[in-house]
């Protein structure tokens, strides 16, 4: 009852969303030093496979935290959330997939790679957009 009164529901799903994605982009850039300090893996495009990396990032923490915020008035199930994610987590998967590759092959950047790029962030602000406007009906159940 405290949080009604002190934030709107926009506000507390924004914040959310926020601390996820510095959270997640702070432990994927420690994951990535790991792996570059401990693997001898080459990377053909280091600035694109950073930004690659920071994206994928960005997009999980947005779509995660938009689905257990719904799966949290549900019960708080963790099958529930794991079930309404699939359908959008898995065209962010191929996305990253493909441009990690190509980064790591040091390919050069074509528009296939810009449009999934365009793609990861129009996928980002759809789901930012979907959670602002659907939490306040979340918030008040």
């Amino acid at each position: 009852m405290y949080y009604y009164t002190i934030a709107s529901p926009q506000a507390i799903i924004l914040s959310k969303t926020i601390y996820n994605i510095l959270l997640m982009s702070l432990l994927s850039m420690l994951a990535l030093l790991v792996y570059l300090l401990f693997f001898n893996n080459t990377i053909g495009d280091p600035l694109f496979y950073f930004l690659s990396v920071l994206l994928g990032a960005i997009s999980f923490s947005t779509v995660f935290t938009m689905i257990s915020a719904i799966a949290s008035k549900a019960g708080n199930n963790g099958t529930l959330m794991s079930i309404l994610s699939f359908p959008v987590i898995i065209p962010v998967i191929l996305m990253l997939i493909h441009l990690s590759k190509d980064a790591m092959d040091g390919l050069e950047r074509t528009s296939q790679t810009w449009q999934n790029i365009g793609a990861l962030c129009a996928v980002n602000v759809i789901v930012l957009a979907t959670s602002l406007l659907l939490f306040p009906y979340l918030w008040r159940d």
